[in-house]
């Protein structure tokens, strides 16, 4: 497997991938996304060969704070260790930034996987977190 910047956009494998892991508020408005993906600080894609497999894709100021946006993995290739690789290349390419944030899914999986990488609830930390959708 192979881990390299997502740099020209593809509609339909994006669309084929956020589709496979049901966040359809993404694909419902794909024009967005996509100018999600412009405005993205970066976006690393993992490859088997040419076979696209997932991706992450980072917002921020690259200094002071890094919000991981998305992090993906078509279900077929899940638990096989291409989330956490992608994961680990943002927070190797970021080491230097002190806050690295994410908001996910409330659910087991979900919090164990990020506690597994060094994650903490914001409530751990004496922090809570907010969000307007």
């Amino acid at each position: 497997m192979e881990i390299r910047e997502y740099r020209t956009y593809n509609e339909e494998e994006i669309l084929r991938l956020y589709e496979s892991v049901g966040w359809t508020a993404y694909t419902d408005h794909p024009k967005v996304l996509q100018k999600g993906f412009e405005n993205s600080m970066l976006t690393l894609a993992a490859y088997e060969r040419e076979q696209f497999l997932g991706l992450i894709r980072a917002v921020g100021d690259e200094s002071t704070i890094v919000f991981v946006q998305d992090i993906l993995v078509f279900p077929e290739h899940q638990r096989k260790g291409i989330g956490s690789a992608l994961l680990k290349a943002i927070l190797d390419r970021y080491s230097h930034v002190r806050q690295i944030e994410l908001a996910t899914d409330n659910t087991p999986k979900t919090i164990a996987f990020y506690q597994s990488m060094g994650f903490q609830e914001m409530s751990e930390i004496g922090c809570c977190g907010f969000m307007r959708v």
